[in-house]
């Protein structure tokens, strides 16, 4: 198993599923990967909830309600996470490049310093400068996250803003498909919106080892399926789920297993 201890600057590194309904949330996921669950103490009844595959961490939820005390009500979604070594550097590089922060630098307890930010074409992400907490100390295992999409309006700028902001490179396929790269490691891709009418926004990818079956289970924990399991030859096999309170994520089986 992998495990991690830090994360290059540029990785995804965390990952968090804000939900209208956090215990149902916790109930769907750890009953869909077999995940265990930590709750931690937020201050009056909020918890903070851990997930974690053989102990270790594999990413969490939170209420929406306590997301939303802070800015204008978004629907249930997963928060993804990109590491850096300094969030308010990061975030300074991000505005001049022509994102939006929407949550300027702030410390999370001794645990991180974070930061929240629109990119050009709409997506949004965060930003995680590490301390006590690297965030998902394994990945890339089943039961872990494994890929991350952006889905965007305008790739070719979305492109140039990450570049600009990480420092990814890509690789552009024939489909016009670009591949990210932080180094030389591939963590994730930059496409196009399938509907027009759709906002920019990120996609986050959970191996498994039969993806047929673990969308069979999760329909059965009362999710909706918006892609049902198709085949990209010589890459796996992918479904795109909503959970029941409506965050969106990809299963993937890789071809190579």
């Amino acid at each position: 198993m992998p495990v991690f201890e830090k994360h290059a600057a540029g990785t995804f590194n965390w990952i968090e599923c804000a939900s209208s309904d956090q215990m149902g949330a916790k109930a769907f996921y750890t009953s869909l990967f077999g995940w265990t669950a930590e709750d931690y103490p937020m201050g009056g009844d909020s918890v903070y909830t851990m997930f974690l595959r053989e102990g270790r961490t594999v990413g969490a939820a939170c209420s929406l309600s306590d997301l939303e005390q802070h800015g204008t009500p978004v629907p249930p979604h997963w928060n993804l996470y990109i590491a850096s070594d300094d969030a308010d550097a990061t975030a300074a590089r991000a505005a001049e490049l022509g994102g939006t922060v929407v949550a300027p630098p702030f410390d999370v307890q001794d645990f991180g310093r974070m930061t929240v930010v629109q990119d050009p074409t709409g997506a949004i992400f965060a930003v995680w400068q590490a301390k006590t907490h690297i965030g998902v100390s394994v990945r890339d295992e089943v039961g872990s996250l494994c890929w991350c999409d952006l889905n965007s309006s305008d790739p070719a700028k979305a492109a140039a803003f990450y570049s600009g902001v990480f420092g990814w490179t890509t690789d552009t396929n024939p489909e016009g498909y670009m591949h990210i790269k932080n180094g030389e490691k591939h963590i994730g891709g930059i496409g196009p919106l399938h509907d027009p009418g759709m906002p920019s926004h990120w996609l986050i990818y959970f191996l498994v080892a039969d993806c047929d079956a673990s969308t069979a289970r999760a329909k059965e924990l009362g999710a909706r399926a918006y892609m049902e399991p198709f085949t990209m030859e010589k890459v796996g096999r992918i479904a795109i789920l909503a959970d029941p309170q409506g965050s969106v994520f990809a299963l993937y089986q890789s071809a190579r297993h």
